[in-house]
Order: structure tokens, then sequence, then C-alpha cells
């Protein structure tokens, strides 16, 4: 048995019940398990702990056991797994594409030929309806690559998503690799996994984001950089593009397939497979009136059972009168909303509400999403309304989950747009996506959490749309967190980015805009613009600040007191990290001590926990080694407690103990602290603290003159943080590196590297880091 092949399977059975992929680990662990190997060896293949495999593995075990009805193990997962791929797929797969999918054997021989030809990417091009999408799935699904990614371009221009963000979440979610903060290195990360591995691209619907002339619009205009990057001849990768407009960028080597409409023996065998029964002239009229579009004949065929029972003949004699004036879909889609609003008319304004969805992000609905936009509707007449739409091929519907085709959603938007109920669908689609998702264990739960952002926008409520991005959940690590900040964490930079630059200006609440601010000002750290992130932080506290002196202390206000008082702290302490950074340590003991000063025996003392590693940190730095020690032993009591001990949330601050007691010469204290926060940090996958931890664990080697160890975790460390694109962290990482290559005589990479953390401290305006390193430099 192909154990490519069931990885494959097993991959699409988690998509399709999570929404995410196997992760790099888990796919390890099957192949080596497959292979006969133990956890220790996988362990030490992988470079993590036994521990976190066996965690990771119990995990998908227990998937795999709920999925497939039978008890999953390390011991029988290669019979069982085996056992399932060859029943359980090929019947899957005859049911569901057989009706779906007719009549397209010579394009994908026409496919197969411009790739043979060398086409990376290839523009399917023809009107609405015609089978574009269905046809580059069924390719991209057949055709044995490693993985398939997908674009949903937007519907309308105004909400298409960046180039930038579409990389940043393939790399994210797709590759397990962090993007960079430069949209350059970004793409040279998603370029490098093209050439390695076979990957197949789907990009539908791209004509929203072309101009009259076929040319990116001015605001899109990266993406003539990706597209670039998918063309290039040297990828394994093939890119299919359906638009219904040509792409017509000079600079772009993309092929171009006009696809035809359908033959009318495909049509045959759709009606037939429908239990219509075919009259020859009744279906060689309707073929010819719409020129074998496949989105016409589905709703030809619903239409026919639904109405009419299945009569064709008779159908086409009541309709053809007014289907003849226009042959085209969106005359077709018109005129059969139109019947649909005489005959259901509750179906009708279902029908309307849907195209409130966007379909990207979150690009199929369940049952749910729909009942949610029939709250006038009686719950028992819920089925019967959807149904209703379903059968008339109005809707697309696949395992329970619901979309609309493009054009039908073209005519759903514009119907409710000029309707009374604009506001109040909005409102209720927003406050659906909210209540959905109660804890955020996945990057897909994250997403769709913030669909309700983009509902709100669409109704000019701002602030509603900030509340979105504020409200708190339980997370993945065990945190209660603001939306905004866990998307974040889990690498999500882009979208909460965009978010809160699109409605900031907008916001009125002194305590919203705070808030935002706060979040605002991490991203700015992330992203290597500290000065910018000092800013945000300043007006977060100013903005508490106002907002606490308008306020009078009550039982009912006193929550709110509280979470003011904690942004001013949070604040400070961010601040003073910032400054760390900017090897600016006198400025960041004083924040640092500010928070002890607001923060200790109060209900805010976590802060002032935080604040003492930190500080502890910052005098190890100046020297001042009693006072550094003296904090150092305090907090580490308070960190070795048993509930600490539990949560990976202090992983960061034990990976700072770590370095105090490093810098203070006790490496066996630091070295513990350092498995402590590695092994938290691979079960939390926290890139950046893991990168950090290698870097001080690189700093002991060298000290202990233990240099090829030293050097294999400096480059490890400098390759999770290259990726990440953490410059701070990744400038301090050259430096280390190149105090490790100075150590061992090695002077032309030394200064090699000297020179790369100078470059990264100049681009983030950190005079006084450039400083240290030219003063450690010289000789």
């Amino acid at each position: 048995m192909d154990a490519e092949a069931v990885l494959t399977w097993v991959d699409a059975l988690i998509v399709s019940n999570t929404g995410k992929r196997l992760s790099d680990l888990q796919r390890t662990v099957l192949q080596k398990v497959w292979q006969g190997h133990k956890y220790l060896e996988i362990a030490a293949h992988y470079g993590c702990t036994e521990g976190h495999v066996k965690d990771v593995s119990a995990d998908l075990w227990q998937f795999l056991s709920k999925q497939l009805g039978e008890k999953i193990t390390k011991s029988n997962c290669r019979t069982a797994l085996s056992r399932y791929f060859q029943i359980a797929p090929t019947a899957k797969k005859s049911a569901s594409l057989r009706p779906h999918f007719v009549g397209r054997t010579g394009a994908i021989a026409d496919l197969d030929a411009l790739i043979n030809q060398g086409a990376k990417v290839i523009v399917i091009q023809g009107e609405g309806g015609l089978g574009k999408t269905t046809l580059a799935q069924q390719y991209l699904q057949t055709q044995g690559f490693d993985l398939v990614l997908e674009l949903l371009m937007a519907k309308e221009t105004q909400t298409i998503t960046s180039a930038e963000r579409v990389v940043e979440e393939w790399l994210k979610q797709d590759f397990n690799q962090e993007p960079g903060i430069e949209f350059g290195v970004t793409l040279g990360r998603l370029k490098r996994q093209l050439h390695d591995r076979r990957i197949g691209v789907l990009i539908d619907n791209l004509e929203p984001a072309l101009d009259q002339q076929g040319r990116f619009i001015a605001l899109h205009r990266s993406y003539v950089e990706l597209f670039r990057v998918l063309a290039d001849a040297r990828v394994q990768s093939v890119t299919l593009v359906t638009s219904r407009d040509r792409l017509c960028e000079s600079s772009l080597n993309v092929a171009h397939y006009r696809l035809p409409g359908l033959d009318q023996r495909a049509w045959n065998e759709f009606f037939t497979h429908r239990k219509i029964a075919i009259d020859a002239p009744t279906i060689e009229k309707m073929h010819r009136a719409y020129g074998g579009n496949a989105k016409a004949m589905g709703i030809l065929c619903g239409a026919i059972w639904e109405d009419l029972g299945g009569d064709m003949v008779v159908y086409w004699q009541e309709t053809h009168g007014d289907l003849w004036v226009t042959t085209d879909l969106k005359d077709l889609v018109a005129n059969q909303v139109n019947r649909l609003q005489s005959l259901d008319p509750q179906a009708y304004r279902l029908f309307c509400r849907l195209g409130c969805y966007r379909y990207q992000d979150v690009p199929t609905l369940t049952a749910q999403a729909l009942q949610c936009l029939l709250w006038d509707v009686h719950p028992d007449d819920h089925r019967a309304t959807i149904a209703s739409l379903r059968n008339r091929s109005l809707i697309e519907c696949h395992h329970n989950e619901y979309w609309l085709h493009p054009v039908i959603r073209a005519e759903a938007i514009a119907r409710l747009r000029t309707s009374d109920e604009w506001q109040i669908v909005n409102a209720k689609a927003a406050e659906f996506w909210t209540t959905r998702v109660e804890t955020i264990e996945t990057t897909k739960d994250a997403l769709t959490a913030l669909e309700a952002y983009y509902h709100y926008v669409e109704i000019d409520d701002f602030e509603s749309a900030g509340i979105v991005i504020l409200k708190s959940r339980n997370n993945q690590w065990r945190q209660f967190l603001p939306l905004g900040s866990t998307l974040y964490r889990m690498g999500l930079v882009q979208p909460v980015l965009a978010a809160i630059s699109q409605i900031i200006c907008n916001i009125q609440s002194d305590q919203n805009l705070s808030e935002l601010y706060n979040i605002l000002g991490d991203l700015r750290w992330i992203t290597g613009n500290i000065h910018d992130a000092i800013e945000c932080q300043e007006k977060t506290i100013s903005l508490a600040n106002q907002a606490i002196k308008v306020l009078t202390f009550t039982a009912e206000t006193k929550r709110q007191f509280y979470y003011l008082n904690m942004l001013a702290v949070d604040s400070q302490l961010s601040m003073g990290l910032y400054k760390i950074d900017l090897w600016e340590l006198e400025a960041a003991a004083c924040l640092f001590q500010q928070v002890i000063r607001s923060a200790q025996n109060t209900e805010h003392h976590r802060w002032a926990e935080k604040a003492s590693v930190c500080l502890a940190l910052v005098y190890s730095y100046l020297g001042q080694r009693a006072d550094a020690l003296s904090l150092a032993d305090d907090i580490h009591h308070t960190l070795s407690a048993p509930l600490v001990e539990q949560s990976v949330r202090f992983a960061y601050f034990m990976q700072i103990l770590g370095q105090t007691y490093l810098n203070l010469g006790n490496f066996d204290r630091a070295i513990a602290l350092y498995r402590q926060a590695l092994t938290f940090a691979e079960a939390g996958h926290y890139t950046q603290i893991k990168a950090k931890t290698l870097n001080g664990f690189a700093e002991i080697d060298r000290q202990q003159k233990s240099f090829k160890t030293a050097l294999t975790r400096h480059i490890e460390a400098i390759e999770l943080l290259d990726r990440m694109g953490a410059k701070c962290d990744l400038a301090d990482a050259y430096f280390q590196l190149g105090l490790t290559y100075q150590a061992m005589q090695e002077i032309g990479k030394s200064r090699e590297s000297f020179d790369r953390a100078i470059r990264l401290f100049l681009e983030m305006r950190a005079p006084k880091q450039v400083e240290k390193v030219l003063k450690q430099a010289t000789p």
C-alpha cells in the first residue's frame, strides 16, 4: 500500500471534518509509524521531545478512531488505514463526482497538453456558469498533487483579499511556515515550497481584481508579483485560474484556455441522472438557447423537477417565451428568481438574504448559517425553505455545506442591497458568527469569528466591528484573549492589522479605541516598526486614562475600571519590552519599575510579576548583579508553582528568566528554565520562543567551548526567526552567531554575522543596538 496515497486520504479526511490539514509533525508521525519506527526515533528525526511526539500521536489516533468507528493505535494504524483507504474513498468519489462532472474529457486533455508544453499558470476563461471552477477543482484533485491551495477571490472589488494576506495564510496554514515582514521575503518562502513539492493552486473568479484592460487594479498590483512566482519555469506547481475576463499583464507568462460549453450528450447524461425523461426536440432547444452552459443546465433541471415534477416539455412550453428573449445566464437566474418570488416568497427572502455572506475565508455555510437568516420563519418550516432553493439549483450543497454560485450571488446581493433588509440581515449574520465560535482552537475558528467584523463594516457599524476584534475567548493556549490578539499569536498578522487600520479612525469609545491601539502596538512591534509600536501604546495609556476620568466607580463599573487600568499597565510593560529591543535599557528599567509600583499587590499583580522578570533581565544587562539576582530568585519561585507548570502562557517569561540566569553565570538554572520554555514552546507552537531559547542554549555552548553544538543551534534559531520575519530577535541571533565565530577565531565569518545584525538594527532605527555590535566587533 502506498503510504503517500493514504496520507493524502487522511489529510482530506481531516480537512473535511476540521477545516485544517495535517501538520508537518502529524505527517511525519504517520510516515514513520507506517515504516515501523518508534516514537523516540521519530522525535530524533523531527528534532523535538519524545513526549511531544506522543502527545501529537495520541490526538491523531483519537481523531481517526472517532472518524472510522474503531480504535486506531500506533500498532494497528497501518492495517486499519489500508482497509479504510481501499473501501471508503472509491465509494465517496463515485457517488459525489459522477452527477456533477460530465462532458469534460476533451477539456482535461487540453489542460494536459498545455502543461506538457510547459505552462505553469493557465487561465480558464469563459462566461459565468460554464463550469470553469468545477473543471479546475476536478483536475487538481485527480492529478496526484502533494497539496492543493485554493484562493476564492472576493465577488466584489472592494472586498478583495490582499495578495500579502493570501500568501501569509498559505504559508501558515498549509506549510507551517512563518511569513516575512516584507512581501518579497514571504514570496521567496512560498517559491521554495513550490520548488520542493508538487503543488496545485486554484485561483477562482479572478475578474473582480482586473480593470477594463484585463490588468490588476491599482490597489492589488501585488498580485502581479504572486503570479510571477507561480509562473516561474522552475517551480513544480501548476496554477489554474478561472476568470470571465482575459488576464492581460504583459510581464506575466500565462496560458489561456477558452472553455467551451457542454455538448448535448453531456446535457442528456445529466438530465437522465436526475431521472428526468428526455424529450429530444425540447432538450435540443434548451441546449442551444443556453449554449451548453453548465450552471444553466442545473438550474433548468432543478426548476423542471421542483415546479412541474420532471415534465421537461410542459416546463419549456410555459417558460420559453421569456427565456428566448435573452440567453445569458444572468438573465436566466433573474427569471428563475422572479419565478421563485411568485411561487415561494419565503424561500425568495432567504435567497436574497444569503447575498450578505462573503464566501471567502469561510467559503461554505452550515445549515445553521442559513437558519439564522430565517428569524421570521417558524423553525418547522426551515428545512422546506432551504430545500426549495436547493431543489431549484439556486444554492449549491455538498456534504451539508452550502454556498452560492458567483452569478447567483451577484443576483442575491443586488436584490438585498435595494431592499429594506440590508441592515438587519448583516446584523443577524454578524450575531451568528459571533455566537458560533465559543473557543478558538484553530485558525479556522479565528477567521470564522472575524467574519462578524465584515458584516458590521458593510453597514458602517464601526463600533460593533471593533468590538468583534476585542471580544475575548479562550484559545488553544488556555488564554482568555481578544480575537485580535489570538489572531496574531496564531501568525495571522495581516487580517487583524488590515481590520484595525480600516476602522480605527471611526471608533468613538475611548475604551474600545485604547484596546485597539494596544493590539495595534504589538502588531507594529511584530512587524519591526518599534517606534510606531511605542506611539500606539502611548495612545492606549492616554485614552485609558481619559476613559477612567469620566467614570464613576460603582459595582456596575468595577469591571470597566479594572480593564482600563490593566490596559495602561499592559502598555507600559509592552513599551518596556520594545525599549529592550532598541537597547535603551535605562528607559526600559524605568517602565518596568512603574509597572511594579502600579500593579504590585493589586488585582493586576500578574503584571508586576512579569515586569519583575523583565527588570531582572535589564539589570543583568546593565551589570547590576545583586539587584538582578534578587529579583530573579524571587520570581523563579513563583514560576515554579504547580499551577504555572501546567500552562504554556509563561513560556515567554521563562525564556527571559533563563536569559537572566545565563547573564549571571548560573548555567544550571538557565538550562533548566530553557528546557521548560522549549517544551512549552513546542507544545504550543510558539516558534519565536523556541528560536530565542535555542539562541540562549547556543550562548551557553559557546561559553562552555562547545562550538559545534553552538553553531547548530544558532543556525536553527536563525532559520526559524528568518521564516517568521522577527527582525529584532533575528538581529540579536546574528549578533550572537558573530560572537561565537569570534570565539572560534573565525574572523571573516564573525564580521559577516555582525554586518547582518547591524543592517537589521539600522532598519529598526535602533542606534544603540548598532553601537553595541560595533563595540563588540572592534578588535
